[in-house]
């Protein structure tokens, strides 16, 4: 039978963590949307058109895609534009690849849930990690693996602003679209949001902790791989995966296994593979998918190094 005061607090941490991100994510929404104000596909398509950038342009690529605070919907067509418009293949891939994992809704929400710690360890593997994910594909040929599609981007509505006009008439267009933005997407993500606190107070009230570090403990070398692949079909969101992810690092988990299994959802969830199977070729996409998962498992591994050196 269960015990009444057990599922009270199981209650309350449900509802404290639903608290906790909802105004987490409207605020970060908000500074989003205004990001995008000012971080744009024409911005970035013009910074990145230039030639000969070599190793350079990979690194202006995966920096632009983790500014960019567009989910894959948006990305796949950002990511066809610059093809299109002359951007090399690399230094697109670069970008593609930094996107879905650096973004700043990832990071915010990783830096609120796990702390500086573990998110700045996330940022610097990821990072190189995109850059040399880009040239890699570039040097392998795999730029002819790009299916031939047309690119059809919706055009954000804006309100003109005279040259003359003051700061505050400047701003004010900017901050009403950024709140429009975010309550848009508040309302696309908030399922996803309860869902995944529901999933994570579940987790905290019962399932035990012996079980977690059994199971996926610290010396358990097997958990990062099988995480890096079981967090394909089970991310479906950020606000879905991230708290579910903090509460199994709170209950024992390892957090190499944990970060294994963020990447491995971040980069390659199902719903962002059924997209990009419209824009890449069979190879292309088998590769990516590989890519991903090897890449989680690294950094899993690496995680549980760094940590356990006290870096």
């Amino acid at each position: 039978m269960l015990d009444t005061e057990h599922l009270i607090e199981v209650a309350g941490f449900f509802g404290y963590l639903v608290g906790e991100l909802v105004l987490l994510f409207i605020v970060i929404s908000f500074l989003v949307g205004l990001l995008q104000e000012y971080v744009n596909p024409d911005r970035i398509k013009n910074y990145l058109e230039e030639k000969n950038l070599g190793v350079f342009g990979n690194i202006i690529g995966a920096f632009f895609g983790s500014l960019t605070p567009f989910c894959t919907c948006s990305t796949i067509p950002i990511t066809l534009g610059l093809l299109k418009s002359g951007v090399p293949f690399g230094i697109t891939m670069s970008f593609f690849f930094a996107s879905p994992l650096l973004n700043p809704v990832v990071i915010i929400l990783m830096l609120a849930l796990f702390g500086i710690e573990i998110t700045v360890i996330y940022w610097l593997i990821l990072f190189p990690v995109s850059v040399v994910t880009g040239i890699f594909l570039e040097k392998f040929g795999y730029e002819q693996e790009i299916k031939q599609v047309k690119v059809v981007r919706d055009e954000q509505e804006s309100e003109e602003v005279q040259n003359d006009a003051g700061f505050i008439e400047r701003v004010k267009p900017k901050l009403k679209r950024a709140s429009g933005f975010a309550v848009n997407l508040f309302r696309q993500v908030i399922v996803f949001l309860i869902i995944g606190a529901g999933v994570g107070a579940f987790i905290y009230g019962f399932v035990p902790e012996e079980f977690i570090v059994r199971v996926a403990g610290p010396d358990r070398i097997l958990s990062i791989p099988i995480a890096s692949v079981i967090g394909i079909p089970m991310y479906v969101r950020e606000a879905t995966i991230l708290p579910i992810s903090s509460v199994l690092i709170d209950q024992g988990m390892n957090v190499g296994a944990v970060m294994a299994l963020v990447i491995g959802g971040t980069g390659a969830s199902l719903p962002e593979l059924t997209m990009l199977s419209s824009i890449y070729k069979r190879k292309l996409l088998i590769t990516y998918i590989i890519t991903v998962i090897v890449v989680a498992i690294f950094a899993g591994f690496l995680f549980n190094l760094l940590l356990s050196l006290g870096v």
